[in-house]
């Protein structure tokens, strides 16, 4: 492995990484405005070196997407890579970056719920992921190597999640085969705030 790779940023990376991490996030309260092009971000190859991280996350209001919120809403961007949550007496929201399907095949949008919540969820492959690699393990049981990390919502959507993740490299790419993965301290966060019969949407 290089050394070149662990250099200290320059100062020129270093001074707008800053003044990035000082902007204040833009409001937008129209449903088209988050699948712009200013929150889409390209791929990235993982070994590349990345200067710096500026978030393209923006706040969002919960009416554009939901009638009520009743028992809480979750709204999944899955263009921004994020994951929006309103409480449902409006006391509180949360926003989570977020990984999403690999493409756009296994990407699947529209409206479901919370049916099931799992603290040490076991993991199966798909029939369809073990056809794409047959080398994968049948299961594999709740720990480091479990790919659904610490917590997990089963969604109304056969095989459809959101979940933990122990690769933090995934947070943020299009590294998943359907499901929407979180860091393991925020989908604990959210293991607790939600409920069976959360609605979520994704757009």
């Amino acid at each position: 492995m290089s050394v070149k790779r662990f250099k200290s940023p320059s100062r020129r990376s270093f001074l707008a990484g800053s003044a990035a991490m000082l902007a204040t996030p833009a409001i937008a309260q129209d449903a088209s405005s988050v699948n712009s092009a200013a929150t889409t971000q390209g791929e990235r190859d993982l070994s590349e070196v990345v200067r710096r991280n500026i978030s393209s996350f923006r706040t969002l209001d919960w009416r554009p997407y939901f009638s009520n919120l009743k028992n809480g809403a979750v709204l999944v961007d899955i263009d921004s890579r994020a994951l929006h949550y309103w409480a449902e007496d409006e006391s509180f929201y949360k926003l989570y970056p977020s990984s999403v399907p690999l493409t756009e095949e296994l990407t699947r949008r529209g409206r479901t719920k919370v049916v099931r919540k799992v603290e040490g969820p076991s993991w199966r492959p798909t029939p369809s992921m073990l056809k794409r690699n047959p080398e994968w393990p049948e299961y594999i049981g709740p720990g480091p190597d479990n790919p659904m990390g610490t917590h997990a919502l089963y969604l109304s959507w056969t095989y459809y999640r959101i979940h933990g993740t122990h690769d933090t490299r995934k947070i943020g790419r299009q590294s998943s085969n359907g499901c929407i993965g979180l860091y393991n301290e925020h989908i604990a966060e959210l293991f607790g705030l939600t409920k069976v019969g959360t609605q979520v949407l994704l757009i």
